[in-house]
């Protein structure tokens, strides 16, 4: 593991022991361990994967699990696989993604799955429980997390529940930043997604994001790029580098987050064709507003309780910085964090903080504590217009 500065991340983990113990907590920066006794969710279960994590299942483990793979219970399909909710035998809650066979993409998938986030723990990843090999089957279990998705939560199904407020939204970007952030500067290899979108943004019962989706990652050694020529991603996601010239590394992920951010600011999709010409787009339609002096008018009309300037300006600002068509100046994640809790308007650029005085450090430091005070007791949701219903986190 790197060092990473702990103001911007902190390096929380969960991991089991090959005799079963489940240990969970935060590492600080002297590399202390504060231990939580957390059951595990894998206790009970017989076999012990030979890889040094997680477990090792078999398919009948699994047909049982999911009411053979039952199509009630598919909670997600995509191009590679189906996802499936089942139980454990110890009463476990899962995810089972099933690999489709074609043409050993099944097989690439689930190395690179297991290569990118089999070791990995962080509060803000979908955890990787374990795994199935069986002749032809490739199967991989996750953690099950309820409480849909970012692109749901906006766009979709899960609007009947209530609207999700500033403070919910921007609690979720700021976990999806710190998540990234970990891929990138934490961990060696780092690890690219190359697949951040907001369908790929679960999020918990406590509206924690969870990034999930690792089929299409890719592994990278320090300072190192990738140059392919079959493009992967979604569209209106991608990076206008990586789409052009198949140029890889990790701010194709933060040009993607920017997308997901501003996504999230204004309520709209990435693309859609049943708007104007000039809103098709949303970046382009971001900074056209910009441009026109309008940006305050691009925040979704949902959000009952509007932010505040600063706050807006805030976001606005890191999301234009993550969407800069030059790649080297994007930010880092960690930078990306640091702009998010940041109290200040305009956002510092690096070269400026690192001329600051300790104690104006101290200061910001203590602002941002009292910020995320502040916000804790605040409605996740709000009800939605025209109906008496009300969740509450």
């Amino acid at each position: 593991m790197k060092d990473f500065d702990v103001n911007s991340q902190s390096d929380s983990f969960t991991y089991l022991d090959k005799d079963g113990t489940f240990e969970s907590g935060d590492k600080g920066v002297t590399g202390t361990v504060h231990q939580n006794n957390v059951p595990s969710p894998l206790s009970g279960l017989p076999e012990f994967s030979h890889l040094g994590w997680g477990h090792w299942f078999t398919l009948r483990d699994l047909e049982t699990a999911t009411n053979k793979f039952s199509k009630d219970n598919v909670i997600g399909e995509g191009g590679y696989g189906i996802v499936y909710r089942g139980k454990l035998i110890n009463g476990t809650e899962v995810a089972v993604k099933k690999l489709l066979n074609n043409l050993g993409q099944a097989e690439k998938e689930f190395q690179v799955e297991v290569e990118a986030i089999g070791h990995v723990r962080h509060k803000n990843l979908v955890r990787l429980l374990g795994y199935c090999i069986e002749g032809t089957h490739r199967l991989l279990v996750y953690e099950c997390v309820n409480n849909g998705n970012l692109e749901q939560w906006l766009h979709g199904a899960m609007q009947h529940h209530g609207y999700l407020t500033w403070e919910a939204r921007m609690k979720i970007l700021l976990g999806t930043a710190k998540a990234l952030a970990y891929l990138h500067e934490a961990i060696e290899p780092k690890v690219v997604h190359r697949d951040i979108k907001s369908s790929n943004i679960l999020i918990d019962d406590d509206f924690n994001a969870k990034i999930s989706d690792f089929g299409l990652a890719k592994l990278l050694g320090a300072g190192k790029s990738h140059i392919t020529t079959r493009v992967m991603g979604t569209f209106g996601y991608v990076a206008p580098e990586y789409a052009n010239s198949g140029l890889l590394n990790e701010k194709s992920d933060v040009y993607s987050f920017g997308v997901v951010l501003l996504e999230a600011i204004t309520g709209r999709d990435p693309v859609d064709y049943g708007r104007p010409a000039p809103e098709v787009n949303l970046v382009d339609w971001l900074k056209m507003m910009v441009g026109s002096k309008r940006a305050e008018e691009v925040v979704d009309p949902t959000i009952e309780t509007r932010p505040s300037t600063a706050a807006l300006k805030r976001a606005l600002l890191t999301t234009l910085r993550c969407l800069d068509p030059d790649s080297d100046k994007r930010p880092t994640m960690s930078q990306v964090v640091r702009m998010l809790e940041s109290e200040e308007y305009p956002i510092p650029r690096e070269g400026r903080r690192r001329r600051k005085n300790q104690a104006g450090a101290e200061e910001t430091e203590s602002h941002n504590r009292k910020s995320n005070t502040d916000s804790s007791d605040r409605p996740i949701l709000m009800t939605k217009a025209r109906s008496d219903h009300r969740t509450n986190a």
